[in-house]
């Protein structure tokens, strides 16, 4: 390579917003580092997979796909594994693929520079140390999108539920300083985009020291020029009533929440480990709905979770209708080698063909309802931000401040554009629309 060409890297992500953050922090130290992005990974220098661990499914289709890499490889290239099937499995990636010549959990991204010099001189290693100081406060993220902004404010968890993998793979909680986030979301601004996604595993357990998380939300939501505000992922416990206030009083906070239920049934919500029941759940649900007029809730769900019964998923379906879900994430129980919950007696097991055919059932409860509560919106307008073109049709994809998508025809100059629209069809989960007004303008960042 001459002086003049410089190094490439390809990142391909799995899984959730945080480990898209978590590539755009790697992108954006890399490229200050002399390298240039490309779209495949053919023609990269170094391709970086980017995992989750969440799920056995999530894994082995990383795994499927180093793989695929061992022969879409360049000679020279360096494959490297990041992230939290990283995390977990260490050394392992490197004996089951001999091609990967790094693994790096999500706190060793500062060495990543370093680490590739060292693997094209043919060193293989992991980096998979915590480090609960790191929050890459002097990272500039390259961001992959130019209409909203994910801002990480928490690494880690302490709730350890008995299903989750997540402490094992991100470590304790902690937070970002207020100060450091509110820079970041200034910087947001001043790249032209107007909408920041906060982003913790239990983000509204945010503290600094000093601030809470009703603290931040009116923080962030002040901040000139920010016109959309949302979060993910809360836990039920967290929203206190301080919290819930800042969120009717900031006007930028979106009406939408994500809130996890993982099951509707108190005998799975203990053995899950939770940390709350069934009415407290409901009971949460009806204060943020007093408070937010209009608020959409989606949730994850879990099915055939160890000792399941029939009596315990119809609760979960009961609780499905009562709140009124927009939509739901919903899974079949997936074991995670080192939590509690694969320590449960074989004899609590559920068999794939009960979970399956209880999640067809789950799916269908919340699409029935859904469905019904969409064909209601039809005629009504609403403001929505234009995100990206869709996948077919020639149209672009847009979202609304209470999350539902929505195409509509347009060229792509109206991307990162604010339009009026109606709603003028659904499929069932999202809407055609068409604009009825004049685009409206960006707000002017101080």
């Amino acid at each position: 390579m001459t002086d003049t060409q410089r190094s490439t890297v390809y990142i391909e992500t799995y899984g959730c917003q945080m480990n898209v953050s978590d590539s755009e922090l790697m992108l954006g130290k890399l490229t200050a580092c002399g390298y240039d992005s490309v779209p495949q990974p053919d023609t990269a220098d170094v391709i970086l997979i980017n995992t989750c661990a969440i799920r056995e499914h999530a894994e082995q289709r990383v795994m499927g796909r180093l793989g695929e890499m061992k022969n879409r490889m360049k000679r020279g290239a360096v494959l490297g594994v990041t992230g939290c099937m990283a995390q977990r499995l260490g050394a392992q990636i490197l004996e089951r693929a001999r091609h990967v010549s790094l693994v790096i959990g999500p706190d060793g991204y500062r060495e990543l520079p370093e680490l590739i010099d060292s693997a094209r001189a043919g060193l293989r290693t992991t980096a998979t140390e915590f480090d609960l100081e790191e929050h890459y406060e002097d990272f500039r993220p390259r961001r992959f999108e130019g209409v909203k902004a994910w801002i990480p404010v928490q690494r880690g968890c302490d709730y350890r539920c008995t299903y989750c993998i997540v402490p094992t793979t991100r470590g304790p909680e902690r937070s970002r300083q207020l100060a450091d986030v509110i820079r970041e979301v200034h910087a947001v601004v001043e790249s032209g985009m107007s909408e920041v996604v906060l982003l913790g595993q239990t983000v509204n357990s945010y503290f600094d020291g000093r601030h809470g998380f009703a603290d931040l939300l009116r923080a962030v939501g002040a901040v000139p020029g920010i016109r959309r505000l949302r979060f993910t992922s809360p836990h039920p416990n967290d929203f206190s009533p301080e919290v819930i206030r800042a969120m009717a009083e900031t006007p930028a906070v979106c009406e939408h929440v994500h809130l996890p239920m993982q099951s509707g049934s108190d005998r799975t919500l203990r053995r899950m480990l939770r940390r709350y029941s069934r009415e407290k759940y409901l009971e949460c649900v009806a204060e943020l709905r007093r408070a937010i007029p209009g608020l959409a809730l989606t949730t994850d769900i879990i099915v055939g979770f160890p000792g399941e019964t029939e009596e315990d998923f119809s609760e979960t379906l009961s609780a499905a209708q009562e709140v009124g879900f927009d939509d739901a994430y919903t899974f079949k129980f997936s074991p995670r080698d080192g939590t509690p919950a694969t320590r449960f007696p074989e004899s609590d097991r559920v068999a794939d063909e009960v979970a399956s055919d209880r999640l067809a059932r789950l799916i269908a409860t919340v699409r029935s309802g859904s469905r019904e509560r969409n064909f209601g919106a039809l005629g009504q307008r609403y403001e929505v931000l234009v995100e990206k073109p869709a996948r077919r049709g020639g149209l672009l994809q847009a979202k609304t401040r209470d999350f539902k998508t929505v195409m509509l025809p347009g060229d792509q100059s109206l991307i990162g554009k604010y339009l009026m629209v109606e709603l003028t069809g659904t499929t069932g989960s999202t809407f055609l629309a068409r604009q009825v007004t004049e685009r409206l303008p960006l707000p002017i960042s101080a």
